[in-house]
C-alpha cells in the first residue's frame, strides 16, 4: 500500500511539474493570494471600511506581481524602493483627483516615465509598474486628501504582507526554482517518450494525432530547456556547474528529438522529413505497414517503455539492480554488435534509444552527482568515461556585448512615446464616455503595449483583451447576482479569480482578461457601485483603449509587423550561420568555440521570431497565404536550428571521444550552406539584392563518402546526415522568402 501511494504521489508530482515548469505559476498565484489574505485580515481586525480593504488588496497584488528579479536580495531592494514610489503615487492621485487638466497631464507623464523605465531592467520595469498601478488604484477607489493617511497605511501594510509572503511563507530561491525546472524537464522528457511509444503503435487513421502529440511534446521540452537556460547563471554556484547542466539538458533534448524522427522514419515508407516534426498540422508521412513488425518490434516497444521508466527515475534518487540492468541493456545499443536483427531504419531507432539512455545517464549525474558504478556493464562504464571526459573539458566563456540602439530607435523610448500619445487619446475619449471611469480606457491602452513590439502584436493583444473582457462581463454579472451583499463571500471569490488570473496568465491572455474582468465585477459589488451599465461601460472603455493603442502604434513611430519580423528573421539567420560555421569549423579541426552558447542564442532568437509572427498566424488573420507562409518559414527555421544544435553538440565531443575525429574536408563541403544562409539574410534585409542561393551535389558526394564509410564511425553518417538536412532546409527557405535559386552547375 505504501509503495502504491508513493507511486501515485510521484505520478501526480510529475504531472504538476510538467504542466507548470518550476511551479512558477503556482508560486505566483499562492504568493499573491497569500499577500492579499494577510492584508485583508489585518485591515479587518483594525476595522477598516470596504474602500480601504479593496485598496489594500489591490496594493498587495501590485506589490507582489511587479517584482520580477530572480535573486532574493535584488527583490528586497526593489520592494523597498517600491513602497515610497507607491506612497508618492497614491498621494499625487489623491491630490490631483479633482483637478481635471493637471491630473490628466500628470497621468500621461507618469505613463511615459513608467514605460521608459523599462530600459533600466527589471527594477525600472517594476517601479514603473508600481507607480502606474497605484495611481490607477487611487482613481478606482476615489482617493481623497482626507483618506490619504489611511490609504498610505494600507499601502505600507500591503508591501509588508507581500514581503512576508515572498521571503518567508512562499520563498523561491534561484537554486530552488532551477531544481524544480530540472524536474519539470525530466517529467516532460518522460511525456515525450510516452508519446513516441504511442507513435510506434498508432494505426494509420490515428497517425496524425500521434504525430501531433510528439510534435507538442517536443515543443514543450524545448520550452523547458529554454527556461532552464534563462536561470542557470543565478541558480548554479559557478560557471562550470552552469555549463555542465546546460550541456546535459542540450544532450537530452537533442537525443529525444532525434529519437522521435527515427521512430517516424521506421514507421514510414521512406525517410521522414525533419520538417514534419516542426510544422504544425503537417500530415504524417505514408506508412510502410501497420506497425514495426516481428520480434524486433516487440523488443523495441519493451525498450521504449524501459527508457520511459529510466527517464522518470533519473534525478529521483532511486537506485537498484533493476534500474542498473535496464540502463545497461539500453546503453548496450550504442555498440553495433548488440543491435537486434532488423531493418536499417529499425536498428537506427535502437541506436537512438542507446543515445537517449546515455543522455539520461548524463542528466542523472548532473542532478544527483556521482552514482554507484558496481553494476555497470562495459558499455555503461564507457559511457561514464565519456561523460567524465566531457565534464572535465567544460570551461566558462564570456558573452559579447551587443550594440545598443539610442534615441527614438531605442524600443523603450519609442514605446514610451507611443503609449503616452495613445493614453492621451484614451483620456479624451474615455472622459467623453464617462467622467467617472475614463481610466479604464487608459489602463487598456497601457496594457496592450506591455511586452509588444509591433503594430500587429498590439492589435492582437487588444483583440484578446476585448474578447476576454466581454466574456468576463457576463461572468461578473452572474457572480454579482450570486454574491449580493455578502462581503466576505465576494472577497473569497475575488481571491479565487486572482489566483486563476496569475495561473493562467502565461497560457492565455484572453483567459487572464476574463478573470480580471470577472474580479472587477465583484469589486464593484463590494464598493456598491455595481450595475449593468458599469460593466457595459467597461467593455466600451476597453474597446476604446485598445483602439487608441493601435492608432498610436500605427501612426507614431510605427514598427510594422513585417519590418519587425524581417529584423528578427535576419537575426535568426545570422545566429544560424554563426552556429553552423563554428560547428563545421570545429568538426574540420579548427579551434574550440562556445558552441552551446551560440546554439542557445539561436534558440532565443528563434523564440523571439516565433512570438513576433503571432499576428501573422492568428486565426482571424484574413491573409491566409501569408499565414501559411509564416508557419512554414518558422517550421523550416526550427528544423535548421535542430540540425545546427546537433552539429554543435557533436563538435563539442571531439576532444573527448576517440570515435569522433575531425575531417578537414567538411569546411569546404559545408561552405555552400553557410553562404546560402548569408545570401538569404542579405535578401531579407534588401529585397532588391541580386544574390542567389546555390544548389549542387550532396555534401556526402562532395566528401566522397557515399559508400565505404562505416556507420556511426568517426565523422561519417550522422554528421553528414545533419549537414545534408540542414543544406536542404536552407535551400527550402529560399522559395517562401522569394530568394532566387541558381540552377545546379553542370
Amino acid at each position: 500500500m505504501r509503495a502504491a501511494g508513493r507511486a501515485v504521489r510521484a505520478r501526480l508530482r510529475d504531472r504538476i511539474a510538467a504542466s507548470d515548469p518550476g511551479l512558477l505559476r503556482l508560486t505566483a498565484g499562492l504568493r499573491t493570494v497569500g499577500a492579499i489574505v494577510l492584508t485583508l485580515a489585518v485591515l479587518s481586525l483594525l476595522g477598516a471600511d470596504v474602500h480601504l480593504l479593496v485598496a489594500g488588496a489591490m496594493a498587495a497584488m501590485v506589490a507582489t506581481f511587479a517584482i520580477r528579479e530572480k535573486q532574493l536580495g535584488a527583490q528586497a531592494v526593489t520592494l523597498a524602493l517600491g513602497l515610497p514610489v507607491a506612497l508618492a503615487s497614491v498621494s499625487l492621485g489623491a491630490v490631483l483627483n479633482t483637478r481635471l487638466v493637471v491630473g490628466d497631464v500628470f497621468f500621461v507623464v507618469l505613463i511615459f516615465c513608467a514605460v521608459y523605465g523599462r530600459r533600466f531592467g527589471d527594477r525600472g520595469t517594476a517601479l514603473g509598474l508600481i507607480g502606474f498601478q497605484v495611481y490607477f488604484l487611487s482613481l478606482f477607489v476615489g482617493a481623497t486628501v482626507d483618506t490619504l493617511p489611511e490609504l498610505c497605511g494600507a499601502m505600507a501594510l500591503a508591501f509588508c504582507s507581500s514581503a512576508l509572503m515572498r521571503f518567508a511563507v512562499v520563498p523561491a530561491t534561484p537554486t530552488g526554482v532551477l531544481l524544480r525546472l530540472r524536474l519539470a524537464f525530466r517529467a516532460r522528457l518522460a511525456q515525450l517518450v510516452s508519446a513516441q511509444v504511442e507513435l510506434l503503435d498508432a494505426p494509420a487513421d490515428e497517425m496524425d494525432k500521434a504525430l501531433a502529440a510528439v510534435r507538442e511534446g517536443t515543443a514543450r521540452l524545448h520550452e523547458t530547456a529554454m527556461m532552464i537556460q534563462g536561470r542557470l547563471e543565478e541558480g548554479t554556484p559557478d560557471e562550470s556547474a552552469a555549463r555542465l547542466v546546460q550541456r546535459r539538458i542540450a544532450d537530452a533534448e537533442i537525443a529525444a528529438e532525434r529519437l522521435g524522427l527515427l521512430l517516424l522514419t521506421a514507421r514510414s515508407a521512406e525517410r521522414a522529413d525533419t520538417l514534419t516534426l516542426h510544422l504544425p498540422g503537417a500530415p504524417a508521412p505514408s506508412l510502410s505497414g501497420p506497425a514495426v513488425p516481428d520480434e524486433a518490434g516487440a523488443t523495441l516497444r519493451r525498450d521504449l517503455r524501459a527508457l520511459h521508466a529510466l527517464v522518470l527515475r533519473a534525478g529521483s534518487g532511486d537506485t537498484g539492480t533493476g534500474l542498473a540492468h535496464v540502463r545497461n541493456r539500453l546503453l548496450g545499443y550504442r555498440d553495433e554488435e548488440n543491435l537486434p536483427p532488423a531493418s536499417a531504419a529499425v536498428q537506427d531507432v535502437f541506436r537512438g534509444i542507446g543515445e537517449s539512455a546515455r543522455a539520461v545517464l548524463g542528466l542523472r549525474i548532473a542532478l544527483d552527482g556521482p552514482q554507484d558504478e558496481s553494476d555497470d556493464s562495459p558499455a555503461t562504464a564507457r559511457s561514464r568515461e565519456e561523460l567524465d571526459a566531457e565534464d572535465a573539458a567544460i570551461d566558462g566563456g564570456e558573452e559579447a556585448d551587443q550594440e545598443e540602439q539610442r534615441g527614438l530607435r531605442r524600443p523603450t523610448t519609442r514605446a514610451a512615446v507611443q503609449v503616452a500619445v495613445g493614453s492621451s487619446l484614451a483620456i479624451v475619449g474615455g472622459e467623453l464616455l464617462s467622467t467617472q471611469r475614463w481610466y479604464w480606457a487608459v489602463l487598456t491602452c497601457w496594457i496592450v503595449f506591455l511586452n509588444t513590439a509591433s503594430t500587429g502584436e498590439i492589435l492582437v493583444k487588444g483583440y484578446r483583451r476585448l474578447l476576454g473582457t466581454v466574456f468576463g462581463v457576463v461572468a461578473g454579472i452572474l457572480l454579482a447576482g450570486l454574491v449580493g451583499t455578502h462581503t466576505w463571500t465576494a472577497f473569497a471569490l475575488v481571491l479565487v479569480l486572482i489566483f486563476a488570473m496569475f495561473y493562467s496568465a502565461p497560457l492565455s491572455y484572453t483567459l487572464m482578461s476574463f478573470f480580471v474582468t470577472a474580479m472587477l465585477g465583484l469589486l464593484y459589488t463590494l464598493l456598491h457601485t455595481y450595475s449593468l451599465d458599469v460593466l457595459v461601460l467597461r467593455i466600451e472603455e476597453t474597446a476604446l483603449g485598445a483602439a487608441c493603442g493601435v492608432v498610436a502604434a500605427a501612426l507614431v513611430l510605427p514598427v510594422r509587423t513585417d519590418r519587425r519580423t524581417d529584423e528578427l528573421l535576419g537575426t535568426v539567420l545570422e545566429r544560424l550561420a554563426e552556429v553552423t560555421e563554428a560547428a563545421v569549423g570545429q568538426l574540420s579541426g579548427g579551434p574550440a568555440d562556445e558552441l552551446l552558447d551560440k546554439a542557445r542564442d539561436l534558440d532565443q532568437a528563434l523564440a523571439d521570431l516565433r512570438a513576433a509572427t503571432q499576428p501573422l498566424i492568428h486565426p482571424v488573420t484574413p491573409l491566409r497565404t501569408r499565414r501559411h507562409t509564416a508557419r512554414y518559414v518558422v517550421a523550416l527555421l526550427e528544423t535548421c536550428a535542430y540540425h545546427a544544435r546537433t552539429l554543435a553538440a557533436t563538435a563539442e565531443l571531439l576532444p573527448t571521444h576517440p570515435s569522433i575525429a575531425a575531417d578537414p574536408r567538411l569546411r569546404g563541403a559545408a561552405g555552400r550552406t553557410v553562404r546560402n544562409i548569408e545570401t538569404i539574410a542579405v535578401r531579407v534585409a534588401d529585397e532588391h539584392a541580386g544574390a542567389q542561393v546555390e544548389t549542387g551535389p550532396s555534401i556526402a558526394s562532395l566528401l566522397g563518402s557515399d559508400a565505404g564509410t562505416p556507420r556511426y564511425g568517426r565523422i561519417t553518417d550522422r554528421v553528414l546526415r545533419h549537414l545534408e538536412r540542414l543544406d536542404e532546409a536552407v535551400v527550402g527557405l529560399a522559395r517562401p522568402l522569394g530568394v532566387p535559386v541558381a540552377a545546379p552547375k553542370g
